[in-house]
């Protein structure tokens, strides 16, 4: 009976010990592409493939926003995915392999494990990235109704843009519900929130609710036998924002708030725009406020050693355009070719954003450190 007893137990250990990466892998097709450069097919097969793996990770994670629209160099993509999110992909197939035009395409059957994939995905997240989503409650015909695109919402994402942020609407793509958002700013919970960071590569999302109430409304008695010759409406918005906490990789909440304001209007409906209007002017400054201290509060420090700077012409040159790419917040020369960047995101990016600049090829590159050749 014991012996029995054991062996029920050891078949239960084993069921239940099946560890969770293989037992929800998801293996799906995915294709990659890349140029053959010098006759160089066997380099081209390992970008084409890195791009088919990275092209699987992000149709398992669910990512709206595409990795290669932000990060031209796949190379790069794919030496994150080895570094950061080793394991991602558990087994692959080539099945298709073909040349068209210098261009070799491959089609391989990947098995990925979600939550690995987000996790994968998540390292690419932009600080400067913000995903807004504020629907409003507005009065309709046929009782009230959510208005996901709004005057404040559309107010916000124009200012942070100008601002030099990148802003992703949330509503058009329907990722998430208004009433989802609702509930999450009622009860505080952000567990229906994080699939936003990796859907949308950000690690910023400003989410809130408008309610309106009518305060007073047209003909109405205001006393000494005079009437309220408008429509009386007060807005107000419950809002919270939240970040990526890039130690834990968890979400925290910057900061909450409620705002109102007040409009007045022959109809209910374009007094509550009016009172949209005030809102989203006094709301605007608060958050570039926020936004603003999140950023410098994520700034690091990255070693820059740049190769093929030998005099101090040069030197001043490289030092400007580092200076000039978006989001370095500063640029200190050490030595002749060595600098330390100041910079908020994913070192991944600034390797990006020199080699971009054309003149630079890059030649390693690590969570807070690059090498680079300048080819002048």
């Amino acid at each position: 009976m014991k012996i029995a007893s054991c062996l029920l137990s050891v078949l239960c250990l084993l069921c239940f010990s099946v560890p969770d990466a293989f037992a929800q892998a998801k293996c799906i097709p995915a294709g990659g592409e890349a140029l053959i450069v010098n006759n160089d097919k066997p380099s081209a097969k390992m970008e084409a493939v890195a791009r088919a793996k990275w092209a699987a990770i992000e149709d398992v994670a669910g990512t709206e926003v595409k990795a290669g629209s932000i990060v031209q160099n796949f190379t790069l993509v794919e030496d994150v995915m080895k570094t950061k999110a080793g394991g991602v992909v558990k087994s692959y197939q080539v099945l298709d392999e073909f040349v068209k035009d210098d261009i070799l395409n491959v089609k391989i059957n990947a098995c990925v494990v979600p939550s690995q994939a987000r996790d994968a995905v998540s390292q690419l997240g932009l600080n400067n990235s913000i995903a807004l989503f504020i629907p409003a409650r507005k009065p309709g015909r046929h009782g009230d109704e959510f208005e996901e695109n709004n005057i404040l919402s559309e107010t916000l994402i124009g200012k942070l843009t100008e601002q030099g942020y990148t802003v992703v609407d949330v509503a058009p793509t329907h990722a998430v519900d208004a009433r989802e958002i609702e509930k999450a700013v009622r009860s505080g919970s952000t567990l229906s929130l994080r699939s936003m960071m990796y859907k949308f590569l950000s690690n910023l999302i400003i989410i809130g609710k408008v309610d309106y109430t009518i305060s007073t409304k047209k003909g109405e008695d205001i006393g000494y036998g005079l009437a309220m010759p408008f429509n009386h409406v007060t807005v107000r918005l419950n809002y919270r924002i939240l970040s990526k906490n890039n130690k834990t990789g968890g979400m925290e909440i910057l900061t909450t708030g409620v705002e109102q304001a007040k409009g007045l209007a022959n109809n209910v409906e374009d007094a509550t725009a009016e009172a949209m209007k005030e809102l989203a002017k006094d709301l605007t400054p608060k958050l570039l406020d926020k936004v603003g201290q999140y950023i410098q509060g994520n700034t690091k420090k990255i070693a820059v050693q740049v190769k093929g700077v030998n005099d101090l012409d040069t030197a001043l040159e490289v030092k400007g355009i580092l200076q000039n790419i978006v989001w370095v917040a500063g640029v200190e020369e050490k030595e002749m070719g060595s600098f330390v960047v100041s910079y908020p995101e994913n070192t991944l990016y600034l390797a990006n954003s020199i080699q971009q600049k054309g003149s630079f090829k890059i030649v390693n590159f690590s969570p807070y450190s690059l090498t680079v050749e300048y080819l002048k």
